[in-house]
């Protein structure tokens, strides 16, 4: 008799946000945006989101949060993957430098490069990597720093993005266990590249010396055509790896989707056929935060536990590329590690000397 392959399951859960909270009016403020917290909530369903000091890095997000997964787990990881679109340098990736901070040793560490889906694609490597025996600890960190490249007067996306972390730690076990790995779907049409893109800086059309506008240097998307995709996308997406895991909207009682705006998040639910009593999530308090959405609203919700470990539950993202993906899960035994946040500086400790201190925390889990 064959034995049966392990699925992988979620087993660590971390979150880490910077301390910096910025409101609707403190965005306003900063752009000089013809703007009201008014509008941005009924559009995008956002109240605050945090930022970023310029002393704190998206690899410093990633390290606190992985710290806090690993230690939710009470295990090390033998592979770190980090989900980003805002590495802390072009070359080389920023995983290499997070393992080495979090202590692991010359582990297999890489990024990937999937925009807001990054979460989930990584998910999805790390989850085939387990089921073939490749590796049995991964560490799936999303962790973004979108204030570095999003403009402020753009009230299209100035509004919409922060910065934050979260992590999971997978684990080899069975398909019955709570946070066991059902099913996975995923896709990518570069036919939509453009809708959510920054135009300079990469190979195609380089900017050494900085001649080009502010608007072709940033983050910029074509509202509501990304709209009209991510809602389709997403519905289609959730639809298949339902049909994957042979669900039915009905037996799904958790559904987490980006966080990119709560019309979008509604929109994807109704066509599925999720009731709002089971959706979760924290757009209104971080706003979007790319890769890192996912993992930062898993580790709120079980923070608060309101879900029930082992309850059917749908992932699902969207970003630029255009990609896609989703997953469904039981929801796992796990809770976020709640690590007290220690200072960013203290006597004698320089900004950057501290960042690469691996006892150094911004914040973990969701206040």
């Amino acid at each position: 008799m064959t034995k049966a392959r392990p699925t992988a399951v979620l087993d660590g859960l971390g979150s880490c946000l910077p301390p910096r909270v910025l409101t609707n009016e403190d965005v306003k403020r900063r752009g000089s945006l013809n703007t009201s917290d008014a509008w941005i909530r009924s559009r995008t369903g956002i109240a605050r989101r945090r930022v970023a000091e310029d002393d704190i890095s998206t690899g410093d997000l990633a390290v606190a949060a992985g710290r806090a997964a690993q230690e939710s787990a009470g295990a090390l990881a033998d592979l770190v993957l980090v989900a980003t679109t805002t590495p802390d340098r072009r070359c080389p990736a920023t995983a290499p430098e997070v393992a080495e901070r979090l202590g692991l040793g010359p582990v297999p560490a890489f990024d990937l490069s999937a925009v807001c889906s990054g979460f989930l694609y990584g998910l999805t490597v790390a989850a085939s990597l387990v089921r073939t025996g490749v590796c049995a600890r991964p560490l799936v960190i999303g962790a973004e720093t979108y204030s570095r490249i999003v403009d402020p007067l753009d009230r299209d996306s100035a509004v919409i993005f922060g910065d934050g972390a979260g992590a999971v730690l997978l684990r080899p076990g069975d398909r019955a266990e709570p946070g066991a790995l059902a099913a996975t779907d995923w896709g990518a049409d570069g036919g939509g590249a453009d809708l959510i893109a920054i135009a300079v800086g990469g190979a195609r059309r380089p900017d050494p010396e900085g001649r080009t506008s502010r608007e072709e240097r940033s983050f910029r998307m074509r509202g509501r055509q990304v709209y009209g995709q991510a809602v389709r996308r997403m519905t289609d997406s959730s639809r298949a790896v339902l049909a994957a895991a042979g669900w039915s909207p009905d037996v799904v009682g958790a559904f987490i989707g980006h966080q990119a705006n709560q019309r979008i998040l509604d929109a994807v639910a109704d066509r599925v056929g999720i009731p709002a009593s089971r959706c979760h999530g924290n757009l209104r308090d971080v706003g979007n935060t790319a890769a890192a959405s996912l993992p930062l609203a898993l580790a709120a919700t079980a923070a608060r536990r309101r879900v029930q470990p082992g309850t059917a539950t749908l992932l699902t993202a969207f970003g630029g590329g255009l990609t896609w993906a989703s997953v469904a899960l039981t929801w796992p035994a796990a809770r976020p590690c709640d690590l007290p946040p220690e200072p960013r500086t203290g006597p004698g400790t320089t900004p950057t000397e501290h960042r690469r201190n691996p006892s150094w925390t911004v914040s973990t889990t969701i206040s």
